[in-house]
């Protein structure tokens, strides 16, 4: 399969590796050259501009996209709108909020194009070895046409196809709240630790909990792999940032009436962490590092 790629970042250019190892063809463009030609040295072909990238591409034409949210997705949504043809497939990869979405479906939809949102999961490693799909678009029959790309760069079901526009990002959009919680909690537990009695090795903690504990998982292994490298991680401050994903979650949350407290409390925590420092906020400042290269502000 042909694959158009646009946004060479951290997660972008590893997901051209991934999908050219599995037998597919990539065409790269970036605004940065310098990654374009990463993606050439990683056996792409390079493309110098949206357009010339469109052009490189055989019908049906597959464009998949992995910029910011927001205003550079729209601008990258409208210009290849204009340069794609009715039947070809738009897949918008990054953190996109589901309404825009819907809006960038119903652009593409008045062309002809098949546009997909998909929330992107797995971080740097997922997306190079195998990631985490949440697929919304115009139908299924649709996504059989992509079916085969999901099978090469997913783990073993680890990609679905959720329906109608829009629901492929909501889906990404809740499953970062679930996150934001699930690191505040690991954060506050050693935030305890920190403060106990006792003096505990945070790496063979992590280490201990990751082999057979209720909470083992990524995470924690994150968590041992940032201990190792800087045992009381003080070689970071506490300030934990967010993409704007939770914040999303709990605008849904209070839309739908639905209390989610964890969620809620954990959003204000990293918006406190800009304040203050805290070992909690090193913590998960550590941990988003890990899986997806996030911003980690050094002392």
């Amino acid at each position: 399969m042909q694959i158009g790629m646009i946004g060479l970042g951290k997660m972008g250019l590893n997901l051209v590796k991934n999908i050219i190892r599995n037998g597919n063809e990539v065409v790269a463009f970036d605004l940065n050259p310098d990654n374009v030609k990463l993606a050439q040295e990683a056996g792409a072909t390079p493309a110098s501009s949206n357009e010339d990238l469109v052009n490189k591409l055989s019908t049906p034409r597959t464009v998949w996209i992995m910029v910011p949210a927001g205003k550079p997705t729209d601008s990258t949504v409208n210009e290849l709108v204009g340069f794609l043809s009715t039947g070809d497939y738009l897949i918008d990869g990054g953190n996109s909020y589901y309404e825009d979405s819907i809006r960038h479906s119903k652009i593409a939809e008045e062309k002809g194009v098949n546009f997909f949102d998909c929330g992107t999961s797995g971080g740097k490693n997922g997306a190079l070895n195998g990631g985490n799909f949440m697929i919304g678009g115009p139908s299924a029959e649709k996504f059989e046409h992509l079916k085969p790309l999901f099978e090469d760069i997913s783990l073993k079901d680890g990609y679905l196809y959720t329906g109608k526009p829009g629901s492929g990002h909501y889906l990404k959009m809740v499953h970062n709240g679930i996150e934001y919680g699930m690191m505040e909690a690991i954060g506050e537990g050693y935030d305890v630790l920190d403060h106990s009695p006792y003096d505990y090795n945070n790496e063979a903690v992590a280490k201990v909990w990751v082999n057979g504990s209720v909470i083992r998982g990524w995470l924690m292994e994150l968590a041992q792999e940032a201990f190792a490298k800087d045992a009381n991680l003080d070689e970071i401050t506490g300030k934990m940032f967010s993409s704007g994903e939770g914040k999303w979650t709990v605008q849904e949350a209070l839309k739908q009436g639905i209390p989610v407290p964890v969620i809620t409390d954990s959003l204000y925590a990293r918006q406190r962490s800009e304040e203050e420092d805290t070992f909690t906020g090193k913590v998960v400042s550590a941990l988003r590092h890990g899986f997806g290269g996030h911003a980690m502000e050094k002392k």
